[in-house]
């Protein structure tokens, strides 16, 4: 993705989107004890599986029920914290506090999930076996643990909103550059980092300030090494998904190929070099499917790619675009990955404005929805809020709404924005107009047909009483990892709000006079069980 601080835009034949600007963002057993959360109440999850359809199956009394299946969520970038912390050494208090007001803002808005930087750069926001703590939380370079755990914190506060938490990590970005960061300096680094051990898995590129240091993709020992690191958080933590962006072998820098002649002379088994890189990460992205499937089943895996796989004149199959392609420049077959389901859910950066004549929305979202058809793989939009302002069409504060507009239309599945810190600006007030216009009312997470299914029984309302605005009622969920409570309004039931198992049930904005209810459960895939009796409220 693009990010802030943006450089000037790359397009030889493209706008470089890379998930963070270029000056910004860039083994053996797992040791930590097994943490496996049974679904609510206990109960085992089931193998059978539910097909997304679009909307809820119900009825309230005899009225249907209705609510928009959509995932929504913002990125909250860690790496030379962008968006959280604000600073790198704030007290445990001071993290905590801020963490809460991201999740604040995440509700008003509507979302269901939020994807949190924890590997930005090779390092660990938990207490990790296989990477030092991150100075971005610790504000030192030591490696020294803060004296409690934020990942867990994280997680279970993200949860306690009813908000998905997906773990984001960038596999084998070691280092980020200087001044920020310790660049290509070993002596930089923190004494435990694994780079430091394993000086034979380190490439340094590229060349000059903007250096930083990389796992090498191309060595299997690298390799299981970073998948185990990613894989410790799935099985420590409680988390609902695994989630990279577009970084795997590094964007090309002008004049200056990436460095691996070691590893390809050893590994590439008479391949092209650019073949062999793809098979690399090709390989990373089917294991950790694999291995994240057999910890946990239910636990989501995604990308966020570029979004270009190729352009149509270096590949019939490509899209109808001129930029930056990721097959061959950052060595991603985003395409195959879909093909092969190695993925949950894909999330390609169209952070282009419709129109534009190298990469425009309109042409690639298409390319992007009928590459998903016929899949069980699930697509969402990542969405460019932090552009909103930029000279030309960026200054249009409609830009977004449109474009998800076409997303609704084209049977996208939600969006996820960037970043956290632009949603809470609102520039020109586009976020405000997309809330308003797409996130009105509260959304279930779209179900996935590939997880385990395990829908609980029918809830029970038992009672109401009105608070102010809000109508406050006694229920009853048992077996359920969430609720999703429905109101009659005309000839409908519709969805007016949701929450973890265990939280209040509450219609925050309950009408002046008699209102009827109906509560459903949800299990941790999001498959709704049937919904309650109705009740009445006077």
């Amino acid at each position: 993705m693009l990010r802030v601080p943006r450089p000037p835009v790359r397009l030889t034949l493209v706008v470089v989107s890379v998930f963070f600007a270029t000056a910004v963002l860039g083994a053996g057993l797992l040791r930590a004890a097994t943490y496996k959360p049974a679904p609510a109440a206990g109960a085992p999850w089931s193998s059978a599986s539910v097909a997304p359809v679009p909307g809820v199956e119900g009825r309230c009394g005899t009225v249907p029920v209705k609510a928009a299946r959509q995932l929504r969520g913002m990125w909250l970038t860690t790496v030379t914290n962008i968006d959280f912390p604000s600073k790198r050494g704030l007290s445990q208090a001071q993290v905590k506090a801020e963490y809460q007001r991201w999740l604040d803002l995440a509700v008003a808005q509507r979302h269901n999930a939020i994807f949190v930087h924890v590997r930005p750069s090779g390092d660990a926001f938990w207490p990790s076996a296989y990477a030092p703590w991150s100075e971005w939380l610790t504000g030192k370079r030591d490696g020294k643990s803060p004296g409690w755990d934020p990942m867990d914190y994280m997680v279970r506060e993200a949860h306690a909103r009813n908000l998905e938490f997906h773990a984001w990590f960038n596999p084998y970005r070691g280092t980020q550059p200087g001044p920020a960061g310790p660049g290509a300096d070993f002596a930089k680094l923190a004494p435990n980092h694994p780079l430091i051990k394993h000086r034979n898995w380190a490439i340094s590129y590229p060349k000059g300030k903007n250096g930083r240091l990389y796992f090498d993709p191309g060595i299997p020992e690298a390799r299981k090494f970073v998948e185990d690191s990613m894989l410790e958080a799935v099985q420590k933590y409680d988390i609902d998904g695994v989630h990279f962006d577009d970084f795997f072998y590094p964007y090309p820098q002008a004049g200056q190929d990436f460095p691996d002649d070691a590893s390809f002379a050893r590994y590439g088994a008479g391949k092209s070099r650019g073949q062999w890189r793809r098979d690399n990460v090709d390989t990373l992205v089917r294991e950790m499917q694999e291995r994240i499937k057999q910890l946990k089943p239910w636990v989501k895996f995604g990308i966020s790619p570029f979004g270009i796989w190729r352009n149509k004149t270096s590949d019939p199959a490509g899209s109808d675009s001129k930029g930056l392609e990721a097959y061959d420049a950052i060595y991603a077959d985003t395409r195959k990955w879909v093909q092969q389901g190695w993925l949950d859910y894909i999330v390609p950066q169209l952070y282009w404005t419709m129109g534009f004549d190298k990469a425009d929305y309109t042409k690639l979202l298409p390319w992007w929805t009928a590459l998903i058809k016929g899949t069980d793989v699930q697509l969402y939009i990542g969405m460019a809020d932090y552009r909103i302002g930029e000279d030309g069409a960026w200054s249009d504060p409609g830009q977004l709404d449109r474009q998800m507009t076409l997303n609704e239309k084209a049977g996208v599945q939600g969006q996820v924005h960037f970043s956290a810190k632009q949603i809470r600006a609102d520039r020109l007030g586009a976020v405000t107009r997309y809330k308003d216009n797409h996130y009105a009312s509260p959304a279930l997470l779209p179900r996935m047909s590939r997880l385990p299914a395990d829908p609980p029984a029918a809830p029970r309302l038992i009672a109401a009483t009105r608070s102010g605005p809000a109508m406050k009622f006694e229920a009853s969920a048992d077996g359920a990892t969430s609720w999703a409570l429905y109101r009659v309004t005309g000839d409908a039931a519709s969805l007016v709000a949701t929450g973890r198992a265990g939280s209040a049930v509450i219609d925050p904005a309950a009408p002046a006079g008699p209102a009827t209810y109906c509560l459903s459960g949800l299990d941790r895939s999001a498959n709704e069980g049937p919904i309650s009796p109705p009740l009445a409220t006077s």
